[in-house]
C-alpha cells in the first residue's frame, strides 16, 4: 500500500554533541577566541561570541573576522586557526568539566548497551583530547566536522554518524546545546533534544527540551522517539 506513514518506534542510536553538552568546554573556547580577538587587536562583544557558539572552525573565523572588520585572507585565517588551536590544546591540558548528569547518562546508556556516536562541529585534532576525558570506548562512532563536506548547522555530521554505527536517522535522538547543531539534527531526520548551555535555542517543532541531563534515562529517549 502506498502512503502509508510507518510510526517510528524504536531507538537505535544516541548521537551526542561535545561542546556545551557533554563537556563544559563553551567556558575554555570564550576565553580563546575572546583572547584572539585581542591578538587581533579588538575586543569581541557577547553578541559576537554568541554568534560563535556551535559553529565549525572555519565558519567561526569568518564570523569573528566579519564582525571584527578584519579581511578574511587565506594567510590570516589561517594563522588565526593556528593561534586558536595552540591556545585550545593549552586551555584542554586538564580535565575537561563535565555538564551536569552528563557522565552518569554517557556511562549508564554504554551499560545498557545502547549504541552511541560523538558529532562535534570541533576539529579531530581538537575532539582527540575532549575524548581523553569523556573515553573513547562509549562511541561507536566519532564524526568531527573537518571529516564531512559541511559542519553544522548542515546535516553532514548527523547523516555520517548514523551511517557508520548502522542505523537510520529517524531512529536516533540527536543531543544538542545550540541553535547550530539542534538544526543539523533536525535536517539529517533525528529527534531532537536540546539541552540549553551559553544561549537560548529558539523553539521548532520535533525539539524536546530539557533543563539538564541529570536523571535522564534510556526509557526518556525512547520516549521522544515514539513521541514523534
Amino acid at each position: 500500500m502506498t502512503g502509508v506513514v510507518v510510526p517510528v518506534t524504536r531507538l537505535d542510536a544516541v548521537l551526542w554533541d561535545m561542546d556545551g553538552t557533554l563537556l563544559d568546554s563553551e567556558k575554555l573556547w570564550d576565553i580563546a577566541v575572546r583572547e584572539l580577538a585581542g591578538e587581533l587587536g579588538h575586543e569581541m562583544d557577547d553578541a559576537m561570541r554568541h554568534a560563535l557558539i556551535g559553529a565549525s572552525g572555519p565558519n567561526a573565523l569568518h564570523i569573528m573576522f566579519s564582525g571584527l572588520g578584519i579581511e578574511p585572507t587565506p594567510a590570516a585565517l589561517d594563522e588565526a586557526g593556528e593561534w586558536i588551536e595552540r591556545r585550545i590544546i593549552e586551555l584542554f591540558q586538564d580535565p575537561v568539566p563535565w555538564r551536569p548528569g552528563a557522565q552518569d547518562v554517557l556511562a549508564d546508556l554504554h551499560a545498557d548497551g545502547i549504541p552511541m556516536a560523538l558529532v562535534t562541529n570541533t576539529k579531530r585534532s581538537l575532539t582527540e583530547y575532549g575524548l581523553d576525558t569523556l573515553g573513547r570506548h562509549h562511541f561507536g562512532a566519532t564524526v568531527c566536522a573537518d571529516e564531512v563536506p559541511h559542519g553544522k548547522p548542515s546535516p553532514d555530521v548527523y547523516l555520517r554518524a548514523a551511517e557508520l554505527l548502522g542505523v537510520a536517522p529517524e531512529h536516533t535522538v540527536a543531543i544538542e546545546d545550540s541553535p547550530t547543531g539542534a538544526e543539523a539534527a533536525a535536517l539529517a531526520g533525528c529527534t531532537v533534544l536540546v539541552i540549553p548551555c551559553e544561549i537560548a535555542v529558539p523553539e521548532a517543532p520535533g525539539r524536546t527540551f530539557r533543563d539538564s541531563l541529570v536523571g535522564l534515562t534510556q526509557d526518556d529517549l525512547r520516549g521522544l522517539i515514539l513521541a514523534r
